[in-house]
This record gives structure tokens, sequence and C-alpha cells, in this order.
């Protein structure tokens, strides 16, 4: 079969392996598209060499069941499906609370086993996975449910977790309206009552953001943070999300969220926020605000997500690559250049 594979730092290529062997417990997917995500970007970019063989990426998955391992019940060939992106042990005390992306087996990383990361992943024509990881969708389509796997998840797993300030009336605030921040900016609307403004340096991705269902865009210039004040009466807003994490979003989301309010840090920017045991007041950290560095999401949030998506309370915006032309979709999103979401077909 073909796939995607990096092949060291700051390399890719299609290769042709094998079709992957499948254990008892697991399953054989025919991928149907495969997600290309800004952690992607990471592990390509990586400066030095992680492992010594190659490693096909693809963490956001959808496909058909091609074959079933020997001790696998309750799935059929032929059903389609999305793939829950961590491979996690499912016995520990996390896992059985439903908190597998923190599972307590990856250790203090909490970075369970994730298709294209660690392990094997999906841009390609064939994936293994464990049957425990499979997540029906009905008629929807593969490439609209791929970037469910992982953009919707991360996006939903965050507003989740801020579920409280999220009460009618309120102000949310998504900066970086790329492939998650396009996809919270619906499920904002879709699970709340609050008005949603959307940040970004582009025009293009405001408009994105209106098209999504936000009701003001800010564009990320000097005067952002005022104008988000300026809306909320000074006060700030009830939740920011953040998915750029750099320093510049990060100092953003502290100079305008809330007293009680609650910051969520997403993306991987590697930004610093300004947070001090000082005493609260102007522009520095208030009083109750909470701040959750939040990792992809849960089991249970994935199949909050593709019922949202079946509802047609979610629509991805997206750029379709063939699988061969996997280099080129990381370039453009590397440059920024994406609007929504790349997915590769094989």
């Amino acid at each position: 079969m073909r796939a995607l594979q990096w092949t060291g730092p700051e390399t890719v290529a299609v290769r042709d392996i094998p079709v992957p062997e499948i254990g008892p417990s697991d399953l054989l997917l025919r991928v149907g598209a495969a997600g290309v995500c800004h952690s992607d970007l990471t592990l390509v970019n990586f400066p030095v060499r992680i492992r010594e063989e190659p490693l096909t990426l693809g963490h956001e998955i959808a496909g058909t069941i091609e074959a079933v391992g020997t001790d696998v019940a309750g799935r059929e060939l032929g059903e389609r499906g999305v793939v829950y992106l961590f491979w996690t042990c499912g016995v520990c005390r996390e896992c059985v609370s439903g908190n597998e992306n923190v599972c307590l087996a990856a250790g203090r990383t909490a970075m369970p086993p994730c298709p294209g990361l660690t392990v094997e992943g999906g841009m390609a024509e064939y994936v293994r996975v464990p049957a425990t990881s499979f997540v029906p969708i009905g008629d929807l389509d593969f490439v609209q449910a791929a970037p469910v796997a992982d953009a919707a998840l991360t996006a939903y797993h965050a507003i989740r977790g801020a579920r409280e300030q999220l009460r009618p009336g309120g102000t949310a605030v998504a900066i970086g309206i790329g492939g998650l921040g396009h996809v919270a900016v619906q499920i904002l609307r879709a699970v709340s009552g609050v008005r949603v403004v959307a940040v970004d340096v582009a025009k293009e991705k405001l408009e994105l953001a209106a098209d999504c269902g936000a009701d003001i865009g800010i564009l990320a210039e000097d005067d952002a943070a005022q104008q988000i004040l300026d809306l909320t009466g000074g006060r700030g807003a009830d939740a920011v999300f953040d998915f750029v994490g750099a320093d510049a979003t990060a100092t953003l989301a502290v100079r305008t969220v809330a007293p009680n309010g609650a910051y969520r840090m997403v993306g991987i920017g590697d930004g610093a926020p300004e947070i001090t045991t000082g005493p609260a007041g102007g522009p520095g950290w208030p009083w109750g605000a909470s701040v959750r560095k939040s990792l992809g999401g849960t089991r249970r949030d994935l199949y909050d997500c593709v019922a949202l998506a079946q509802a047609g309370k979610l629509r991805m915006e997206v750029e379709r690559f063939d699988l061969t032309d996997g280099s080129e979709a990381l370039r453009r999103l590397d440059a920024g250049q994406i609007r929504g979401r790349a997915v590769l077909v094989p």
C-alpha cells in the first residue's frame, strides 16, 4: 500500500509498504480520509531524529472496516467510522473514569500512544487500529468526518471543560480560526447561548469565523484586548479559548479573561502566559479565573462530536488533497495557507 511517512527531520515521502497485519483485538480499516494537523507539523519539523524507522503519519482517520480480529465482537465488515486517537490501557482509574486522554499508563507526559505520532497512522491506504478505538459514523462523508476525530474532539473537550462559564448572555473568545478554531465557533453556537468573538491575524479567517456563526470578528492587532474589554463593559470574556498558544495569544488571553472566567490553552505554540500571584487588577490575572492546558478529548467527547456532525451542527471547512500531495498540504499548513482543515484522500 501507499503511505505518507516521516523519514527524518523535515522529511516526508510517499512510500510503498506492506498492508498492516492485525491482531486478535484489532481492526483493519481501508482509509477514506485523513486530516492534517499542526501536531503532524510538530513531528515533521522536530530538529532531531526521534526514532530510527520511518513512521506513517495521520491521527485524524475515517474509513471502512476491511478485516476484523478473531477476538472482536460487535463490529462488521463494511462498517464506517472514525478512530479515537488515544490508544489507552482502558483499565486504570483515569480510563475507567472516562478520562482516557490522561491515561495513567502514559505517565507524567499524559500522552497515550497515538497513531501517526507514536505508532503507525492513517495517512495511508490501510491502517491497523484497536477495535476499541472505532467510533461509527453512519453515512457521514469521510472527508467531513476525519477532522471530527481531532479538530472537533479537541475543541469540544476544551469547551466542555469550561461549561460552567458558558452561560447564556456571556461572551466567549476563540483565538485562531484555523482547523480547530473554526470548529470551536460552531460548537459554541451549538452547545451554549454565549456571544462568540473570533480573533485572528487574517481577515479571511475572520470571514470564515463569520460563516461559522461568530457574532464578532476582531483582528489581532495592538488594540484587540481593549476591543474585547469594551465589548464586555471592561470586565472581560467569560471564557477564552486559545487555539494558537503563542506568546502574543497567551498575553491576549490573560488580559481579557474575566474574574471567575476560564482560560483554556489548546494550541501548542510554546507561549508563556504572564500569570502571577500578585494582587489582581489592571492587565494582570484576575481573581477567580482558571487556566487549563487541554489535551485532545475523551471517547465520550468523540461520540458527542459525531452526534453534532450527524445533526448538521458541524460543517468542516476542508481543502482536499490526494495522498501523494501530502507534503504540499503540510507545507501550506506550515505557511498558514489552509482555510479550515487539510484532508488527504488515498
